[in-house]
């Protein structure tokens, strides 16, 4: 297969990803990645799998990717969402089906593909690229996260992140801790784990998890502003970035460490917690079915 084929595979391959979708802007350099999973915005098997054959893609590239015939040279990788909200986290779902069938290596190799999206766009899909996370909505559990996982964060105003798992008796193990622990203290990261609680975009930005705080609707307006103004000092930008994580490194042996704790404490989740999983999921579809892009409430849902 001769080079103009393989870009035009490549080009036809995002175009048929189900539940990811890409979009390039050559003139910015920059790849954004947008979550649309279905029905319910959540990291399903398929997001995952599509997360992982686009780094295969950019990595066999480069750093770079084929649009319209060509190879673009890319710099920045946003992720966002289609949804009203950047993502109610994990497939609780899929978690519920693993534990009642007994399917430990199942939910194994669904914490490996979550632990590689994280780790991978961390350090900049292995390319030395700008990720910046831009949240709208709610972004809960795995999708705080994710959004923790860009080297920078953007979130509009009535944006809500928090880690809710502690609600089923479980805990978020695809490096939250880790994440937080390099924006915000030890125990100020333990805290946040085992309160359950939302916080706003305005609290996350008082505590120096969100860089950048914009108003609705703006999103897309201010991370396109914030790439200009930074390809003024983006090799500086860059320095202090490695430098960060020099100092206070993400490992990938550890996360996965994590990720099989997080495995066996599933396994330890009694009837009511399954329940109450069970009462997200439903909740979270629901609010699906009644919601249009693009900004949410907060899903609250009681013990």
């Amino acid at each position: 297969m001769n080079n103009s084929n393989i870009l035009y595979t490549n080009e036809v391959s995002f175009n048929n990803f189900e539940h990811l979708e890409v979009e390039i802007d050559p003139e910015l350099k920059t790849v954004w990645l947008y979550f649309n999973a279905q029905p319910r915005s959540c990291f399903t098997l398929t997001l995952l799998e599509e997360l992982d054959k686009f780094q295969s893609i950019l990595k066999l590239r480069e750093g770079r990717l084929p649009h319209n015939g060509e190879l673009i040279d890319i710099e920045y990788n946003v992720i966002t969402s289609r949804h009203q909200v950047f993502s109610f986290g994990g497939d609780l779902d899929y978690f519920v089906k693993c534990i009642k069938t007994g399917d430990r290596d199942a939910l194994r190799r669904y914490a490996k593909a979550c632990i590689d999206a994280v780790y991978y766009h961390h350090v900049g899909r292995e390319v030395g690229l700008t990720t910046i996370s831009l949240v709208h909505g709610n972004a809960l559990g795995g999708g705080f996260e994710a959004a923790l996982s860009s080297h920078v964060v953007i979130a509009e105003r009535s944006a809500e992140m928090g880690l809710p798992e502690i609600l089923f008796n479980l805990f978020p193990g695809m490096g939250a801790f880790n994440l937080l622990a390099q924006r915000v203290s030890d125990k100020e990261a333990e805290k946040m784990m085992l309160n359950g609680r939302l916080y706003t975009a305005q609290e996350m930005y008082d505590m120096g998890i969100v860089d950048s705080l914009v108003e609705d609707g703006l999103g897309r307006e201010s991370v396109n502003a914030y790439i200009r103004t930074n390809n003024k000092r983006k090799n500086a930008i860059s320095a202090i970035r490695k430098i960060r994580q020099m100092s206070n490194p993400i490992d990938y042996d550890l996360l996965m460490e994590i990720g099989e704790l997080w495995v066996e404490s599933a396994f330890k989740l009694t009837e009511k917690d399954i329940r109450l999983m069970n009462r997200l999921v439903h909740s979270q579809i629901r609010f699906a079915e009644h919601t249009n892009p693009p900004a949410a409430p907060a899903l609250r849902v009681a013990r």
